[in-house]
């Protein structure tokens, strides 16, 4: 691979936008299916966990598939990933949509099965999607700290998407009945339609503002499948980062579902849930100005890792204290989500360079199928949120803390 550089702001703004574009449905996800599944279409705790269960097995199939095809497919006239995101947005619009879509009078085995189908259809149209653009860092430049500039823009991109479930939606989603804040399906079901529409054209614009620079040499298309994942199993630096990646989206994921538990029965003001993003995402508006020259002098292995232990200092301090103070809660908030945002700035960086160490190992290009493993271990992170964060809901929220409601 040559060496290619010389990106430009048009090419980080449009990268950004691609993970805002997916993240306008992931986070919806990720925030507001489980509480809309258990308290709008009333299917029972267990029974979601299965569904979750399910869906990572799918995507365990799914996922390396999708990103095998990805590879195999010949470079075009726009490019070998971004074609993908001018034709598969909108089906991930469409998709997200029908996740929240509620059909009224059916019973809970009906929903249950409308949830199977749809939820794994997102889940597809999200691979769909988000492979290549994973993918599209790789081949927009080989420049090492280009490369940490555009995961650092990606970071932004996905935390303006993040605002808008976050932020926006808490304010308008929930409605007073017999004094009680509860979740309106039918007002989330209007945010989550204009929300995917919003996401459209946002992905178009990533498809429009971005350039492949890197061409993959001939030669080194992937050919040999066997030899790929052999090859991605050897390949330490990419095992470990996905594992740390997937940890960090479990916390997230967690943090996103659980808080909305949190504020609606612990500190019983759910308009406050919208606080937790401002807080968590503040220090990116901090450090963006100095987070590239930081690196530089320290390194992004050594700079997320002394970023994540203080975010588990500050997450365990939390748990152990059991705090009724909402204003405590933020201040741990906003110290967890500072030394989350190193690693969360450096990841994708990251992972282009043990996608580029995969092809010193293979001596193929294998962008594709290894990010679709890295995306699985991903969604894996996921589930292992949704089972943590209900099992907690069940067993910890309801009785550890009832005792200072």
């Amino acid at each position: 691979m040559g060496n290619t550089s010389g990106i430009k702001m048009k090419d980080k703004i449009g990268y950004a936008l691609g993970d805002a574009g997916g993240i306008l449905t992931f986070g919806i996800i990720g925030s507001y299916l489980q509480i809309f599944y258990t308290n709008v279409l009333m299917i029972s705790a267990g029974k979601v966990m299965m569904l979750f269960l399910v869906a990572r097995i799918w995507d365990a199939i799914n996922d390396p598939i999708w990103g095998m095809i990805v590879d195999s497919r010949k470079v075009g006239k726009n490019g070998k990933f971004r074609p993908y995101l001018r034709f598969a947005s909108p089906l991930l619009a469409l998709s997200a949509v029908l996740v929240f879509l509620k059909i009224p009078n059916m019973s809970e085995t009906q929903y249950l099965i409308y949830a199977y189908v749809t939820y794994i259809l997102y889940g597809m149209c999200y691979t769909a999607v988000n492979i290549p653009y994973s993918s599209l860092a790789s081949v927009v430049t080989s420049d090492e700290y280009e490369r940490s500039s555009l995961s650092m823009f990606r970071s932004i991109g996905a935390g303006i998407g993040t605002l808008a479930s976050q932020i926006i939606l808490p304010l308008f989603v929930y409605t007073t009945v017999k004094g009680t804040k509860v979740l309106d399906g039918d007002r989330l079901f209007i945010g989550v339609f204009v929300l995917s529409v919003l996401s459209i054209f946002v992905f178009q614009l990533c498809y429009r503002w971005t350039i492949e620079r890197v061409k993959t040499p001939e030669g080194k298309a992937n050919t040999n499948i066997k030899k790929t994942v052999a090859t991605l199993l050897k390949n330490r630096p990419f095992i470990v980062l996905s594992i740390a990646s997937m940890l960090l989206l479990a916390l997230q994921q967690y943090t996103q579902s659980i808080y909305n538990y949190l504020f609606l029965d612990y500190f019983k003001k759910p308009g406050l849930y919208s606080l937790v993003s401002v807080f968590t995402y503040l220090p990116m508006l901090i450090l963006i100005p100095v987070i590239q020259k930081i690196v530089r002098k320290t390194g992004k292995k050594e700079i997320c890792a002394v970023g994540m232990l203080i975010a588990a200092i500050a997450n365990v301090i939390l748990f152990v204290t059991h705090t009724t103070n909402p204003t405590i809660f933020f201040i741990f908030s906003f110290l967890s989500g500072f030394g989350m945002t190193f690693f969360v700035f450096e990841i994708w960086a990251l992972a282009t360079d043990t996608v580029d160490y995969q092809e010193s190992m293979s001596g193929q290009r294998d962008e594709g199928t290894a990010y679709a493993f890295f995306t699985f271990a991903r969604k894996v992170g996921q589930a292992l949120a949704g089972a943590t964060n209900m099992n907690l809901y069940v067993s910890r929220i309801m009785q550890a803390y009832s005792e200072h409601i």
